[in-house]
């Protein structure tokens, strides 16, 4: 026995073989997180081969890096670099619990939007996380107590650690043909990051999400005018005409949005301990003046509000990694409120947290918006802040006496954020008790999203009071979903169903009310998305869209096309749905074996639709095109700064912007 383990730490003394155990090692704990981690959508033996062998050929690669140096520094090295590796795992795994995606470069670039969600982070995190870190103590443990002992002089010869790497990158090849197998056209025909780090791991995703994200940074500067001429084709031929009954039924009136955060769909007439939930705002869905949709979906990626807010205002998707507000916020827009600002509106937006938060205050004026109003406006003190800032309560209480200096007409945008994961509340606070699920984050969401109900009433009970209800558009919306699949077992007990894949595509929607003083609404079975917002505001305020490069359709048109697209890539119409790659019967939630030509049409429609979508943000192409009447935004007129001075209204002003004094 002596004799065997003399041996074992013979071996593991020399650089390849504390390299082997190093890897070893950081493959199991990789493949221990796949399976426990993560929701890969494991469907067959290749693709669990394929999970199993993939963190091999970049642990190899990098860690091989390490045998260039020598001796003991070879050792420190290994070290090193398993850990790096082990804090992308790490990191990807704490964002997946929330998120149910990936980190990406972008993410990285947005890291002071990250700060802000520094409590929520928090509450993702377990004790039994170290358990990942184990194998770093132990490969350290080896060196520091001298139970391995390298050579100080030894070093492998360069042309062997050469091999070492070839063999890295040898796996990888290898690895990627196996993929290709399985799902051809990889790399280069899916929107979706789960398939690459299903198919090819965790380390390579994040290689090629870098080199994907420096392709993107290049396209700026190689894009040209005509480069615009495929989107305005594909936008004029998917154009949906107004609805004679409704267009211009709300011409001159305010729009106010009230974003509802986080907010789904299925808390509308959901009751729980014998009580309703949200109350009012299953009573405005209900309002005779209310169009209400019951199949409207968040279509939102990484950028989640930020993303929803991309759409809201100028019908383009956000990005396939990261958020737009964040990489775009200098691109030329045509947004609701520039397009409404050049027909007499003032423009506002209301939110309790500060204005850099995903840098609104660059984009905002890139929309063309008048005025920001941000958490330096309103009175932050302890008591009243949560989470990501101002509760929402007292966040339209302050509101009240700024909304009253916007001229009218108005477009005005008041950002909600109590409703916000962990959604944390104090007991005196909540008027619900929590639901019993067993999972924290469900159990506490019942209890905000009643808060929220309460604040929104008080809001609007305001407008009745002020005389603005009867002359405003008033528009709720949730903005991306609050439970994230990674609860399917609470969510199970919420719903009283089965939560497969294609019950949580199903909960991706979210309320879309618009009320209309003086117009017959109504409950709406049209599928839709928050692509179809503007295009629907706009035609009930009279402007037509047909020459404004728009991906959605107005909602209330007899020609809406009612596919809703996914950032992913999927899609769900009234007919049939695609779902990880699978085709379902959107009736009965029954798998489709058979692609019909028209399946495949729908999906190759969505997958062009995206790709239009991400070459107007990231080629900026909207600085090529200027539809008739309107006139590009000036963004150096606009100043958000409030400096402790307070607002006053200039009623004769022309340009829409603020007059501030002291």
């Amino acid at each position: 026995m002596n004799e065997w383990k003399q041996k074992v730490l013979s071996f593991l003394s020399k650089n390849y073989g504390f390299f082997i155990l190093a890897v070893i090692l950081f493959w199991l704990k990789t493949y221990i997180a796949y399976q426990t981690e993560f929701n890969l959508g494991i469907e067959n033996a290749m693709q669990q081969f394929l999970l199993l062998i993939n963190p091999l050929s970049s642990a190899v690669f990098f860690m091989g890096l390490a045998l260039f140096a020598k001796g003991r520094r070879s050792f420190v090295w290994i070290i090193i670099i398993d850990l790096l590796l082990t804090i992308v795992l790490f990191a990807n795994m704490v964002y997946y619990r929330f998120f149910s995606d990936f980190i990406t470069l972008p993410n990285i670039k947005e890291a002071s939007s990250l700060g802000e969600q520094s409590g929520s982070i928090g509450a993702l995190m377990n004790w039994t996380d170290a358990l990942y870190f184990l194998d770093i103590i132990f490969l350290i443990g080896l060196l520091v107590f001298r139970v391995v002992k390298p050579n100080k002089e030894a070093r492998i010869r360069a042309r062997k650690t050469v091999g070492v790497l070839t063999l890295g990158v040898a796996m990888f090849f290898a690895n990627l043909g196996l993929a290709e197998i399985d799902r051809p056209e990889l790399l280069t025909r899916t929107f979706d990051r789960t398939y690459i780090v299903k198919y090819l791991g965790m380390t390579n995703f994040q290689l090629y999400d870098a080199v994907k994200s420096t392709q993107n940074s290049t396209q700026r500067a190689l894009a040209d005018s005509s480069d615009v001429n495929a989107v305005l084709n594909y936008t004029k031929s998917n154009y949906a005409a107004p609805n004679p009954e409704y267009f211009g039924k709300a011409k001159g009136k305010n729009v106010i949005y009230i974003h509802l955060e986080s907010f789904q769909q299925f808390l509308i007439g959901y009751k729980l301990h014998g009580e309703e939930v949200t109350p009012f705002i299953n009573s405005f869905f209900k309002d005779k003046n209310t169009f209400s949709f019951t199949n409207f979906f968040h279509q939102t990626g990484q950028g989640k509000t930020s993303d929803a807010e991309m759409m809201l205002e100028n019908s383009l998707f956000g990005l396939p990694q990261g958020s737009a507000f964040s990489t775009k916020g200098k691109n030329t827009y045509q947004s609701a409120p520039a397009i409404l600002g050049q027909q007499g509106y003032d423009s506002a937006v209301f939110h309790g947290n500060y204005k850099s938060f995903w840098n609104r205050d660059e984009i905002y004026k890139q929309f063309g918006y008048n005025h920001f109003f941000d958490a330096s406006y309103y009175d932050m003190n302890e008591k009243d802040v949560s989470n990501y800032g101002l509760k929402d309560k007292p966040f339209f209480q302050e509101s009240e006496k700024y909304i009253q200096t916007l001229k009218q007409p108005f477009y005005a945008k008041f950002i909600t954020l109590t409703n916000h994961f962990p959604y944390p509340i104090s007991e005196e606070e909540a008027t619900i008790k929590p639901a019993e699920t067993g999972d924290a984050s469900v159990d506490s969401y019942i209890q905000t999203a009643r808060y929220l109900d309460e604040s929104v009433k008080s809001f609007v009970q305001y407008l009745k009071d002020s005389g603005l209800y009867e002359n405003s558009v008033i528009v709720m919306y949730g903005d991306h979903y609050g439970i994230s699949d990674n609860h399917a077992q609470a969510m199970s007990k919420v719903l009283g169903t089965d939560y497969d894949a294609y019950q949580n595509a199903q909960a991706q929607r979210v309320p879309f009310m618009v009320r209309v003083p003086g117009v017959e609404g109504g409950v709406k079975d049209t599928y839709g998305g928050e692509i179809d917002i503007l295009p629907t505001l706009l035609h009930l305020l009279g402007t037509d869209t047909k020459n404004y490069v728009q991906l959605g359709n107005d909602l209330l048109s007899k020609d809406a096309k009612q596919v809703v697209p996914f950032r992913n890539g999927d899609f769900i119409t009234p007919a049939y749905s695609m779902i990880g790659g699978k085709f379902y019967n959107q009736k009965t939630g029954e798998e489709i074996t058979t692609e019909t030509d028209a399946m495949k049409a729908t999906k190759d429609n969505v997958a062009k639709e995206l790709e239009l979508s991400d070459e107007v943000l990231q080629g900026d192409l909207l600085r090529f095109y200027t539809p008739e009447g309107f006139k590009k935004t000036d963004p150096s007129k606009y100043n958000y700064n409030n400096k402790n001075k307070t607002i006053s209204t200039d009623k004769d002003s022309t340009d829409g912007t603020s007059t501030e004094t002291k």
